[in-house]
C-alpha cells in the first residue's frame, strides 16, 4: 500500500476517546490513547482462569464507568496469551491477554487486550500503539473526535 493510500484509510482520534467492546457485553469505556504502551489494557476485577473444552479461558468483571464500582459486566473470553508487562512505575507483572473487538467511532477491528487492575489510574482503559497502528492518526490536542458517550 502506498503511503498516500495508507493515510487515506486512517482516521484521526483525540488523546482520549469513548470506545466499545462488543464481545464483552458491549461495554463502553473512556479510553486514554497511549502510544507509550505497546499493548492495550482494561480495568478488570475478579480475574479467574479456568478451562473450557481443554482450552484456557478467563472470567472477569469489567467496571466500565470511572469512579463507579457498582456497575459491573461479567465476561468470559479465551486466553490468547500471557505476557510480562512493565507498568508505568516500572513494575513487571504477568497478565492474561485476550483478543477481542474494539469499536471506535464507526470502525471495528480486533485488538489484544491485557486484563489488569487499574484502580489508581484515571482511565479504565488504555489503547496502546499496536491496536492503533496503521489505522489512526492522533491529534494530541483533541478529545472525543469519534463521538461522546
Amino acid at each position: 500500500m502506498t503511503e498516500s493510500r495508507k493515510r487515506r484509510s486512517q482516521f484521526t482520534i483525540g488523546w482520549r476517546e469513548w470506545v466499545e467492546l462488543p464481545d464483552l457485553g458491549g461495554a463502553r469505556l473512556k479510553a486514554k490513547i497511549d502510544t507509550g504502551a505497546r499493548t492495550s489494557a482494561v480495568h478488570a476485577w475478579h480475574i479467574e482462569p479456568f478451562e473450557r473444552d481443554g482450552q484456557p479461558w478467563v472470567r472477569f468483571e469489567l467496571h466500565p464507568k470511572q469512579k463507579n464500582n457498582r456497575d459491573r459486566i461479567a465476561c468470559e473470553a479465551p486466553v490468547f496469551d500471557e505476557r510480562l508487562i512493565r507498568s508505568s512505575n516500572g513494575q513487571i507483572s504477568k497478565r492474561f491477554v485476550i483478543r477481542t473487538r474494539l469499536k471506535l467511532g464507526s470502525r471495528t477491528w480486533p485488538i489484544d487486550l491485557t486484563l489488569s487492575r487499574r484502580d489508581e489510574m484515571g482511565f479504565r482503559m488504555l489503547l496502546g500503539r499496536t491496536a492503533l497502528r496503521s489505522r489512526t492518526l492522533i491529534d494530541a490536542a483533541a478529545s472525543y473526535l469519534c463521538g461522546d458517550e
